[in-house]
């Protein structure tokens, strides 16, 4: 099946002057205008293709490559505004209009946006939306605890930062454990955290307990060695300092240096860390 607004693998039928035609299954034969024809393509090869409509709305193949497709989430800047809409850099030829209906705040041009991106069902024209809430949540959360998920930063808001999960739901990272500036629109790797009564999702930029100490152990040590045995950071530290040492949580940090204190590879005093 020929999917609108996302890549396809399309067999090449016929080839003209202007181009190479693909086969479209029920869309009928797709034109991919010869800027775009792959060197010595051939009738019978296939190749993978980005399909959009054009101004008069009929499907055309481009080995371009947008900066999300149909069904995801992007940060796009704006190219122009008219009586229409605004139309963002889609990154291909063709630019990707938010009708201002779709819109929680006028856009302005040369600024960047948060969008999903979708089919119109009226229209069947590819658009985008900043009405983010409306294509999310409409599944319940079947996360496990741990479990490691794909997030968007949408905001930061007075409790951290509100990003979205997996492309389906709304989670939040809380301020006293993000150490650094997140912009918006950020792709980054979290953790599922904590599923709330109320379905709300709360999120971890690290993995969850002892999962994560090895790894910080082993940090620990080799930054030991490397300064000569002494590292003034303890578990008493500033949780600010932690993380610009290791790059982690104060949590996660007291955790590893407990297993190493365990373990007997370090002692620990007041001024900081010695390897032992």
């Amino acid at each position: 099946m020929v999917n609108i607004g996302r890549y396809n693998n399309l067999r090449v039928i016929k080839e003209v002057d202007f181009g190479v035609y693909l086969d479209g299954e029920i869309e009928g034969e797709i034109l991919m205008p010869v800027r775009y024809v792959p060197k010595n393509c051939q009738v019978g090869d296939y190749v993978d293709v980005f399909l959009y409509l054009d101004s008069e709305d009929r499907p055309i193949a481009t080995t371009e490559k947008p900066f999300a497709q149909v069904g995801e989430f992007a940060m796009l800047r704006v190219k122009s505004v008219n009586k229409i809409g605004t139309f963002l850099d889609w990154g291909i030829m063709k630019d990707l209009l938010v009708p201002f209906r779709e819109q929680k705040v006028t856009m302005t041009e040369g600024r960047s946006y948060l969008v999903y991106i979708y089919v119109d069902a009226e229209s069947q024209r590819i658009v985008a939306s900043a009405k983010l809430s409306k294509f999310l949540d409409k599944t319940l959360p079947e996360y496990t605890i741990g479990q490691e998920v794909d997030l968007i930063i949408e905001s930061e808001t007075d409790l951290g930062y509100k990003a979205i999960v997996n492309n389906l739901h709304w989670g939040i990272l809380y301020e006293n454990e993000v150490f650094e500036q997140l912009a918006k629109g950020l792709k980054i790797n979290g953790y599922i955290k904590k599923i709330r009564t109320d379905n709300k999702i709360d999120l971890s930029l690290h993995p969850l307990g002892y999962d994560k100490v090895d790894p910080i152990t082993k940090m620990i040590l080799d930054q030991l060695k490397k300064d000569g045995g002494f590292i003034a950071v303890s578990d008493k530290s500033d949780a600010e300092l932690v993380y610009k040492v290791f790059g982690v949580s104060k949590k996660a940090f007291k955790q590893a240096v407990g297993a190493l204190y365990k373990q007997r590879k370090i002692t620990l005093g007041i001024d900081g860390i010695h390897l032992k």
